[in-house]
């Protein structure tokens, strides 16, 4: 769990944390308020978790009450606009049933000591999930924000098929209010005649990738336009995306429904990415530190050997007065294992083959390296599996330990890491999908709120609001996103709203009241974990 490994990510020091977050969304009271072009009589949003409320690793009925769609309803109220229906969960757990089997994991919490001080996100456990997903709600409902969801599903028959939920064919979150077990997203968005809508989509088809740490498949290196054939982590293909996006804005344009389109966020905007640093294994650690002489003799016979082969910038050298760089498996790498077999036979002897084999594609990390929220849960723990198969090919226990702690003697998985290579085909999609998104917005007339300038913002020197309060992207103390270091907290939300209706007062000259970030929470504290 991240908690018990929280050392790593240097989140100790919180000033205030907001406890559950507010329902209400507060209106200015003064002003005179238009609609101006738009119609906000009946409002449609469309896209995945960011839309629907998610947060802390779950669906919830708080985070969906915060959501920015609901927040802007609100507002629409104000100049003509109707209810805005949601396809609220049943509790505030997160989690969820299926035939009464839990299938999806309750939300994170900020879980403290007996002192009162925090110590990191848990799963939270006071109470158990009460939604049954195979339990069907019915269609007609204003927030269609589906996690989970990528742009071509929201264009998908049977998405919606309960029966394709266990083999991964179909959506826990859209099963519980699709039209029919063949209907699509698009479909029963439509069917609601909206007269607005919002469209935030695309996030997903680079983020499963990113969050994998790039383990998955660019479909644009080798161009697949086969939606169909694509893997759940890899990179939709960009002309691919092009495609769905028109589909998705001609049939929600058809009836003349005006709208706002959101853009997508870079990696190095969201905590998920940014929180755990290359270099954690600090000297002063009791369970690292007495290692470094031990560690760096061993690695000395190998350095010898990349020296040798002509690579010596993959040398692995721990510091005893600085914190050290994790060592990762890069799989860009040349792959070298043979002939570090044959140079590490008179150094190792019989374990060279097993020493080559690990450490062909290796290399220290580098500030260039992203390193996922995840890895913090792995560094320096002891791989058990690895211990096993070494001892099982006739290492010692204690041989066998050496070369099986993560990201110390057995290099970190590409899961763990995105390298840079990584990092360049998310920002190629990224970059193309925005243009589109761009593009399509000004051909169709609609509103264009920039929502990755405003992350980078948070990232970069943070997002003043009234009062001095200022939100960051700092993991937990920051206040923009939510304990599983992707998803917006609903004071971000509150900011995600305020830009949506600046950007539709631009294109519509509608004069809405904006909302006050201040007033909505960031994360949630609480001790009812295991």
């Amino acid at each position: 769990m991240m908690r018990k490994n929280i050392k790593y990510l240097a989140i100790l020091a919180l000033g205030f944390v907001a406890c559950e977050p507010e329902f209400d969304n507060p209106i200015e009271e003064s002003g005179v308020y238009t609609n101006g072009e738009a119609d906000f009589s009946t409002y449609v949003a469309l896209g995945n978790s960011l839309t629907a409320g998610f947060a802390d690793g779950a669906l919830y009925i708080t985070g969906q009450e915060n959501s920015y769609p609901n927040i802007i309803s609100q507002q629409f109220k104000s100049a003509g606009g109707g209810d805005f229906i949601q396809p609220l969960m049943a509790d505030n757990t997160g989690g969820a049933l299926l035939g009464g089997t839990q299938i999806l994991d309750n939300r994170f919490v900020l879980a403290f000591d007996d002192k009162g001080a925090p110590i990191g996100p848990d799963i939270y456990t006071g109470a158990a999930p009460t939604t049954e997903i195979s339990t069907n709600l019915g269609s007609s409902f204003n927030n269609m924000g589906i996690p989970g969801a990528k742009s071509f599903h929201l264009a998908a028959p049977e998405y919606g098929n309960v029966a394709g939920v266990q083999p991964g064919l179909a959506n826990p979150y859209y099963v519980r209010f699709a039209s029919s077990t063949t209907s699509t997203v698009i479909q029963d968005a439509v069917a609601q005649d909206p007269t607005f809508f919002s469209l935030w989509i695309g996030n997903n088809d680079i983020l499963s990738y990113a969050t994998s740490g790039g383990v998955g498949v660019d479909q644009n290196e080798v161009p697949n336009l086969d939606p169909s054939t694509y893997g759940s982590t890899d990179i939709t293909n960009t002309t691919v995306f092009a495609g769905v996006y028109s589909q998705l804005l001609d049939a929600l344009t058809a009836n003349g429904a005006k709208g706002v389109v959101l853009s997508l966020p870079s990696v190095t905007s969201i905590p998920f990415f940014t929180t755990v640093p290359h270099a954690p294994l600090n000297p002063a650690d009791e369970s690292f530190g007495p290692q470094i002489p031990t560690l760096n003799a061993t690695y000395a016979g190998l350095n010898l050997a990349f020296e040798a082969l002509g690579v010596p910038e993959r040398a692995i050298q721990f510091s005893t007065t600085s914190a050290s760089a994790v060592v990762i498996k890069d799989e860009s790498l040349t792959d070298i294992t043979d002939g570090l077999a044959l140079a590490l036979a008179g150094t190792f002897g019989p374990l060279a083959p097993v020493v080559a084999a690990q450490f062909g594609q290796a290399r220290q990390a580098t500030a260039n390296d992203l390193l996922v929220l995840t890895s913090s849960s792995v560094i320096g723990k002891l791989d058990t599996d690895r211990l096993a198969e070494l001892m099982g090919l006739g290492l010692s226990q204690e041989q066998a330990g050496q070369f099986s702690v993560k990201g110390v003697s057995l290099p970190l998985e590409d899961q763990y890491v995105l390298i840079p290579a990584e990092q360049t085909a998310i920002e190629n999609a990224r970059n193309g999908f925005n243009a589109t998104i761009s593009a399509l917005a000004a051909a169709n007339g609609l509103a264009f709120y920039d929502a990755a300038a405003d992350l980078a913002q948070a990232a970069n020197g943070g997002i003043p609001l009234q009062g001095g309060e200022i939100v960051t992207s700092q993991f937990i103390t920051g206040g923009g996103f939510s304990l599983d270091g992707v998803h917006p907290t609903p004071r971000a939300q509150a900011i995600i709203a305020n830009g949506i209706l600046d950007a539709v007062k631009k294109t519509y000259g509608a004069n809405l009241p904006k909302v006050n970030p201040v007033d909505y929470g960031t994360v949630t504290l609480s001790n009812n974990i295991n």
